[in-house]
């Protein structure tokens, strides 16, 4: 692969007593993936985001993280969830000026890359690989992944054919046949593996020190802007997130997110059974927000480096971290 610069480019719960007003804001954009189940899509699709900010939200589907942080760049999007870590810390490092205001799931076992069946190539040949055509979605969690499970076996990413594809045309390529290896996660991920297997489970690369989070981003001004709006929005998922994780509600929410994720209701379930999320509460501590992120911030924006991904890293990621909302959802502040 060529050394390319990437360029920065009947609820369980209660609901609150009063509705945010938006400071000069009459309508809200957010991003979020398709075929990505998490429990803010039950909000979503219920209409409890709007009834209880007062305020249109329009919600814009993409493809992957890094078209989330240039439409943010653009003005186009307020509020980014579930964009990859990688493509947070190649936009944050190219100069833009955006920040993490939580942590929106854990997810190693759903992100990763596949290789063809007809290759058959395990963890015990991966050298073997050399040559191979790969589909990578290049600036995401899925290249950083691909580039130190690499790393890891010693393979020279030079020697590989990588093609920078979305991961819904890599797994149409790998079934096809025209990609020996395709990397991506969700329902595309899910499609790969009938037709291939992975080098190593969320687990092992967990082991290697290979973590796989997405978090919810914002252009920094939008969160000086509008404080109390981004904190009101960040406590309503932190609530559904919550009402998830209880195990009570399953039944009432799944077909809603199911409906809004665009999937079935047995591969959503197989899916969310793969994550991971942090209560508001979990995601303030050290482990997360409280320095965990910000370290592991630096410690892609370093490996991209040192991998001719990016030109520079920042001397810290701490101020590309902002708990305030986040601790505003919680009644911190």
């Amino acid at each position: 692969m060529k050394k390319t610069l990437l360029s920065g480019a009947a609820i369980g719960l209660a609901m609150s007593a009063t509705a945010s007003v938006a400071q000069g804001m009459d309508e809200l954009t957010v991003a979020y993936f398709l075929e990505w189940p998490m429990p803010f899509q039950y909000a979503k699709q219920m209409g409890i985001y709007e009834e209880e900010l007062g305020i249109t939200i329009n919600w814009r589907a993409f493809d992957t993280g890094t078209a989330m942080s240039a439409a943010m760049a653009s003005g186009d999007v307020d509020i980014s969830i579930s964009q990859g870590v990688p493509p947070f810390v190649v936009a944050a490092s190219a100069g833009q000026d955006i920040q993490v205001v939580d942590v929106a799931v854990s997810y190693s076992e759903n992100d990763n890359c596949v290789v063809h069946a007809d290759q058959e190539i395990d963890a015990s040949n991966v050298a073997d690989l050399e040559g191979a055509r790969v589909g990578v979605p290049i600036g995401t969690a899925a290249h950083y992944g691909f580039l130190r499970q690499m790393e890891h076996f010693g393979v020279d990413v030079s020697s590989l054919e990588v093609v920078d594809m979305a991961p819904a045309d890599s797994a149409a390529a790998l079934a096809q046949g025209s990609l020996d290896m395709a990397c991506g996660w969700g329902g595309a991920l899910r499609r790969m593996l009938e037709h291939g297997n992975v080098l190593l489970s969320g687990a092992e690369k967990q082991e290697l020190g290979i973590y796989v989070f997405d978090v919810t981003s914002v252009p920094a001004s939008f969160a000086e802007e509008e404080p109390e709006l981004l904190a009101d929005f960040l406590a309503i998922t932190g609530r559904m997130n919550d009402m998830w994780n209880s195990g009570e509600n399953t039944d009432e929410m799944l077909p809603v997110i199911a409906q809004d994720a665009g999937m079935d209701e047995e591969a959503t379930a197989a899916t969310l059974a793969g994550f991971e999320f942090p209560s508001i509460e979990d995601q303030l501590s050290e482990t997360w927000l409280g320095g965990g992120t910000q370290e592991f911030l630096l410690e892609v924006a370093n490996f991209f480096v040192e991998t001719g991904n990016i030109d520079a890293a920042r001397d810290s990621y701490e101020s590309a971290v902002n708990t305030g909302p986040l601790m505003a959802a919680n009644g911190d502040m």
